[in-house]
């Protein structure tokens, strides 16, 4: 080969790196604009609360529902979380500490956050909620209960994560690197099995176009990450591993926990736990779909439906 050929393939390489770096940089640019057109089409509301500010979203009409989301999401993924599994109720879903337009108090725990929840309520002059609570919003949603057991209905965790969880450990002091959209973005570009596997959807799914659909949707909702980042943090290492130590048994409104065995991201075995521990708990055990439901949403809606008409008496 001579020096001219080498020269040029070297030339040609070097043009197609920069070709492909520009063209990730065009696609890394626009999906984070989509994502914070999403964002800013959800109408948001904030209320100052003694915990600093406090911002929630609303939809639908009917008995009122308080929503605790999970990880990376905010209001905006606490009412995407339950729109096909809560139709013809309120829906109220705050954005925890540190999500979104929340403050993150210093020294805050989920105690705070379940009394933070009870000050919003206090706004919307709402007496008694439906209470759910989502993966890592388990933790506040449990406090909340605990706390303010006058002010709740009914208690639904969906995915939650429980004293003995694997999700209940905080991570390494490292992982909060990945805490930003462009790690996680090129994860979900590069490696989306595995981004898919972050988010708890098993090995096999999806397994229809719908599920492929609404995973999408799922996966895309927690961008844009830099706004949801310190409550991520705040959840990785205090509010989920507090949830050890959360004196479930304490618990005195109706409860019913819905988990798939198959959920990768918060395993089944201390979902069941929780259930026996929980005086009175329902469990509905999926045998699929994952952390995310996927395919559950009628089964899911049917349980809550028939939980939600029953009497408020433990």
């Amino acid at each position: 080969m001579t020096d001219v050929t080498t020269r040029i393939l070297l030339g040609a390489t070097t043009v197609t790196v920069a070709g492909l770096a520009a063209g990730a940089t065009r696609a890394y640019r626009r999906d984070l604009t989509a994502a914070r057109d999403r964002l800013a089409a959800v109408l948001r509301h904030h209320v100052s609360t003694p915990f600093g500010m406090v911002e929630y979203a609303e939809s639908g009409v009917g008995d009122p529902v308080l929503v605790s989301h999970g990880i990376f999401h905010g209001c905006d993924g606490g009412l995407l979380s339950v729109r096909s599994s809560l139709p013809g109720r309120r829906i109220i879903a705050p954005s925890r500490f540190g999500y979104l337009g929340s403050d993150l108090p210093t020294g805050a725990t989920p105690k705070d956050q379940a009394d933070a929840f009870a000050a919003l309520l206090d706004h919307l002059d709402l007496a008694r909620v439906d209470v759910v609570g989502i993966s890592a919003g388990t933790t506040a949603a449990l406090q909340f209960v605990l706390r303010h057991p006058d002010r709740t209905r009914h208690l639904v965790i969906l995915s939650g994560s429980f004293p003995g969880d694997p999700m209940a450990v905080a991570p390494p002091a490292w992982a909060k690197l990945l805490y930003a959209d462009l790690p996680l973005w090129a994860m979900k570009k590069l490696a989306r099995p595995r981004f898919a596997r972050l988010m708890g959807v098993p090995a096999g799914f999806p397994k229809t176009p719908e599920q492929a659909q609404e995973m999408d949707e799922m996966l895309d909702s927690i961008f844009p990450i830099g706004p949801r980042a310190a409550g991520a943090v705040f959840d990785a290492y205090i509010s989920n591993p507090a949830g050890n130590q959360v004196p479930i048994e304490k618990i005195t409104v109706p409860t019913i926990i819905i988990h798939a065995k198959d959920d990768p991201l918060c395993v089944f075995a201390p979902a069941e736990e929780a259930a026996r521990r929980i005086p009175g708990c329902i469990l509905v055990a999926q045998e699929s779909g994952g952390h995310l439901g996927l395919g559950q949403s009628g089964p899911t809606r049917v349980a809550l439906d028939d939980f939600l008409r029953s009497p408020m008496t433990a």
